[in-house]
């Protein structure tokens, strides 16, 4: 009688390959997720005169489009990465792209520009559910030995977001699929959520963490009070008149974000579980990391919605065209920040950052001169050095910055302060949005808004001229903000510590997208 013995080698070989595939097929799924927030974050700006073309939106709907966007993200960051730690990664991250994909439904069918601005905060708050997960994820699913490759492919999908973003909205927009003009932007999102919800139900393993925080709601909603009360006077305000109450609201808004300081104070005595740790701030480094971050997220969030209105109604420009002329903004801020993290940043530290504040201020004098020169004749070719170093700037900053700040930060506390400093980032370009009611649509005036630029073609030169005009001021703004970043930046450490830039490839706890690879600005129009 003889037995058969199982091929445990052939077996286990089989198991091997069976668990590749597996994590493989998640890190796809969970990459494009991040992806999809990246690109649906960016490709708004191109879409925008389409989108007000089409519904009638006022400069201030214009506005809540893209910092509603920013602004329900970035207060759901934190919450988003404790649900998950709490509640499972896995059922967070489906939750969050299944209503991502419902969002872009409304958006891409919303009837006017009150619905899509709706739907675009539902979409900002349902990414900032699925988002978070991303890193916490890979974490888990790949062993230690693999995530540094993978953790390389994540930044590799940033980039490649940050170069793809504009292109893929103006070919969408332009294109004008089925008739659909802007909508296409948003529809796309269908197929490709509809595809990851199936996928992940599958493939991705489910994970929590065994000491999780508690989710601070009374906290959060402090902070987006008080921050409503500021952002929404001075978005709506200029098209209201200016009324009393949008000053008296602005004026309320730091004693409510006041009550939430110490409020967190109290949570943190309570439960240890505030939504913002603020002995964070005690450690210099980085309070001023957040400073320049906050300042950095106004400066990029000011810029971008303005030099695409500036391309495409100041200069009349398509979408496509303005698209492509973002492209060397987009592969210089690539190939800097690459360079910037890789070879850089370890010889010469902080210089790297502020020599990228220096590199984009230029670029912004540049763009600034062109601007005022050439008015509405100016063509692609003479924007393009503009472009090529302001992108280049903008890659010696947005790669390194959190490394240089989070290496002064205890070790156990480096998934709080990424958490932190990525929300951070987020509200300043809600913020700076916000303000381009001031440095740009205040110049403008109400000629550029539907139907206030009469007819002929002497109202449209002058209404192009006005966009020329409010550009020319508002690039003053974004150089004094580049100012404040390149001062700021004298408080950071000259040298970025070995140590906790090794401890910094892996996130510690995931808040609101932890770790190098955290969600940078958006880096194209």
């Amino acid at each position: 009688m003889t037995t058969s013995v199982p091929a445990a080698p052939e077996t286990a070989a089989a198991a091997a390959r069976a668990a590749g595939r597996r994590r493989r097929i998640a890190l796809a799924v969970v990459l494009t997720a991040a992806f999809m927030d990246l690109v649906d974050a960016t490709l708004v700006n191109i879409a925008i005169p389409s989108i007000q073309r089409h519904t009638g939106a006022t400069f201030g709907a214009v506005q809540w489009v893209t910092a509603g966007y920013a602004l329900a993200f970035a207060l759901g960051l934190i919450t988003g990465g404790r649900l998950g730690d709490i509640h499972g990664r896995k059922k967070l991250f489906l939750l969050g792209m299944g209503g991502f994909t419902l969002a872009s439904a409304l958006c891409g069918f919303a009837a006017g520009p009150g619905m899509l601005v709706v739907a675009r905060v539902l979409q900002g708050a349902m990414a900032a559910l699925m988002v978070p997960q991303v890193p916490a994820i890979i974490h888990v699913t790949f062993p230690a030995h693999e995530r540094g490759k993978v953790f390389g492919m994540f930044g590799a999908v940033i980039g490649l977001g940050a170069v793809c973003g504009a292109l893929i909205g103006a070919l969408l927009t332009e294109g004008n699929l089925f008739g659909l003009e802007w909508r296409p932007i948003f529809l796309i999102n269908l197929p490709v959520g509809i595809a990851g919800i199936l996928l992940g139900r599958r493939f991705l393993t489910e994970s929590r963490a065994p000491r999780a925080l508690r989710v601070d709601l009374i906290g959060t909603v402090l902070a987006t009070a008080g921050l409503l009360m500021l952002l929404y006077p001075l978005t709506q305000g200029r098209e209201s008149g200016r009324p009393l109450w949008g000053f008296v609201s602005m004026a309320a808004s730091p004693l409510v974000l006041a009550v939430f300081v110490r409020y967190e104070r109290a949570k943190a005595h309570k439960d240890g579980s505030p939504l913002v740790e603020l002995p964070l701030f005690k450690v210099r480094t980085f309070a001023a990391g957040a400073g320049v971050q906050l300042a950095f997220g106004v400066v990029s969030g000011l810029f971008f919605l303005v030099w695409t209105l500036h391309m495409q109604l100041g200069l009349g420009w398509g979408p496509l065209h303005a698209g492509l002329t973002g492209v060397p903004f987009s592969l210089a801020c690539s190939a800097a920040a690459g360079v910037s993290v890789q070879r850089l940043l370890p010889r010469f530290g902080r210089k790297v950052l502020q020599a990228g504040a220096l590199i984009m201020l230029s670029g912004a004098l540049v763009y600034l001169w062109e601007a005022a020169r050439y008015g509405t004749a100016l063509e692609s070719w003479q924007l393009a050095p503009a472009m090529l170093l302001m992108g280049a700037g903008m890659g010696l900053i947005v790669a390194p910055i959190t490394d240089t700040v989070i290496s002064e930060v205890p070790a156990e506390h480096s998934g709080s302060a990424s958490g932190i400093f990525n929300t951070t980032g987020q509200l300043g370009m809600a913020l700076g949005l916000g303000l381009s009611s001031v440095a740009f649509f205040g110049v403008v005036g109400d000629t550029g808004q539907p139907g206030g630029a009469g007819a002929g073609d002497g109202a449209a030169d002058a209404l192009r001229a006005s966009f020329v005009g409010a550009t020319t001021h508002a690039l003053w703004w974004v150089c004094g903000g580049l100012v404040l970043v390149f001062g700021l930046l004298f408080l950071l450490p000259r040298r970025i510590r070995a140590r906790e830039a090794a401890e910094a490839v892996e996130p510690a706890a995931p808040e609101g997208g932890a770790g190098p690879e955290q969600r940078q600005p958006a880096l194209v129009s």
